[in-house]
């Protein structure tokens, strides 16, 4: 009596979890970022060039208070696993609910900035937390 072959979804499915497995946490945050980022149907961070309108989502790292020529700026860090895109609200101190660790979606023009990928002033969409 000879086993059943394994079918390839069986085998990806075992594969995947095997990959899961010897990952670390990072790169599996990583990996449900970019998930997330393709079901919203947004562009992926990376594949954003200068001046183009995109709309990107992923989780904020980091929040800070940074003026700008002695106007006050919130900057963060948004990250979708593939890179990260520093989102600027000019003349804000604060904005409820934009704090390291919650996700949204925000779109805009983006823009270059000593080689990063900038997002000045965006629409933004908070994601609810029971999602996160």
């Amino acid at each position: 009596m000879s086993a059943a072959p394994r079918t390839e979804k069986q085998t990806g499915r075992f594969r995947r979890m095997l990959d899961r497995l010897s990952s670390s946490q990072g790169e599996l945050e990583s990996e449900e970022l970019r998930e997330d980022t393709q079901a919203s149907g947004c562009t992926r961070i990376s594949d954003c060039d200068d001046r183009q309108i995109v709309k990107v989502t992923g989780t904020l790292r980091t929040v800070t208070l940074r003026p700008r020529a002695g106007v006050p700026a919130l900057e963060a860090e948004l990250f979708d696993g593939t890179a990260p895109l520093d989102v600027v609200w000019l003349g804000r101190r604060s904005i409820a609910g934009i704090e390291p660790g919650r996700k949204l979606i925000a779109s805009g023009r983006i823009s270059m900035s000593h080689g990063r990928r900038v997002l000045f002033n965006p629409k933004y969409e908070l994601r609810p937390l029971g999602q996160e």
